[in-house]
Order: structure tokens, then sequence, then C-alpha cells
């Protein structure tokens, strides 16, 4: 019975990482990942890089089961967020309010910082930055696809370039995203391209990425 009780305590862990950076896009995002990969991301940005018009924007999707345990073993190194996170420094120059969140069955905890000396906390943050960097694409590829085909191609060469410049992760989670572009007679050949080549790139990312 306790053995029973523990797993479902660890089954419900959840780590939270939020961003607010005013005059960026998006200005706010929240992403959520439990501790069997399951995730959502939530953002308040514009519905189009050149566009003043916002959107509150939602998807769930799964972490790659090596991102989820990267995820949940750099928590336990960075001890859960419950101690001091932020270095301190005023000096440094503002990249966002971060929040790192954990709760599961026995603990809560959380920490606001702008940037933390902790190499693990570094590592979350660039992981679910990353993460969010590709659902951002996500986002603009459905919103061009459906009302601005001709700047797919611009916006697939950009994801291209940062995926290959290791700057996104988990670009499985946008592959319904991808795959619409492809199998749209519509679109350009180039286009549609690009979009199975990154498609391929998701499948075949290396563990943690």
């Amino acid at each position: 019975m306790l053995l029973t009780c523990l797993a479902a305590r660890a089954g419900d862990a959840t780590i939270t990482f939020t961003l607010d950076f005013p005059h960026s896009d998006p200005e706010h995002y929240v992403l959520t990942v439990q501790s069997d990969g399951r995730a959502e991301y939530v953002c308040n940005g514009r519905v189009s890089r050149d566009s003043e018009e916002t959107e509150t924007y939602e998807s769930k999707f799964t972490f790659s089961a090596a991102s989820r345990a990267k995820l949940f073993d750099l928590a336990a190194q960075a001890k859960y967020f419950s101690g001091k996170v932020d270095s301190g420094n005023k000096k440094l120059a503002f990249t966002g309010a971060k929040t790192l969140a954990y709760s599961d069955g026995q603990r809560h905890s959380s920490a606001e910082y702008n940037f933390s000396p902790q190499p693990a906390v570094q590592q979350l943050t660039s992981l679910f930055q990353s993460v969010a960097a590709t659902l951002e694409f996500g986002r603009h590829l459905a919103y061009f696809h459906r009302y601005q085909k001709l700047a797919l191609d611009a916006e697939l060469k950009r994801m291209e370039q940062q995926a290959h410049a290791g700057e996104l992760a988990e670009i499985s989670a946008v592959d319904q995203v991808l795959q619409d572009i492809y199998d749209d007679n519509s679109v350009l050949n180039v286009v549609r391209a690009r979009a199975q080549r990154l498609r391929e790139m998701g499948k075949a990312a290396p563990a943690g990425r």
C-alpha cells in the first residue's frame, strides 16, 4: 500500500516554467509538464510577427521520454527550487521575469529569478525556452498556413536555421502543423519540403533536445 501511494505521488509531479517579458513576443507564457510527459503551453502573443493584434494560444503535447527525464532530473539537482535561485546581481541585463515551480504529493515550491548561477536551473531555463521557441513557430505556422501561405517559406526557413543551430527542442510537438503543411498540395513544393525536413529532424532529435 505504501509503495502504491508513493508511486501515485510521484506520478502527480509537475514542473511549471513561467516567463513574463514585456515588449517581447510573446510577452507571457507558461509551460507545464507532468511526470508522465503530458504538457501544456499557454501564451499571450501577437497573431503574427508583423501584427499588433494579440491572441491567447494554447497547445497540449507530450514531451519525449528523454526530455521529460532530463527535466525532472534537473529539478531534483536544483533541490526543487526550494532555495535561493536568483543570482541577486542587479547589474545583469533583464531577460524576463522567470518562475520555476515544482509540485508533487510531498512538496510545493517555486522560485523567481532573472538569472541563476545554478547549472541545473540554467539548463532547465534553456530547455524550456527552446521548447517555447518551437511552439511559437508552430503557432505562427498554423496562422500563416490558414491566412498567409506566401509567408510560410520565410518562417520555415527561419525555423530550419534555428533547428540546425540547436536553438529548438521537441520539434515533434508541432509535428501536426508541419504535416498539415506538407500534405497541402496548394503549398509550394519547396515549402512542403522544408516542412518534411523539419518533421524528420523532430523524429531524429537526440536525447534531451
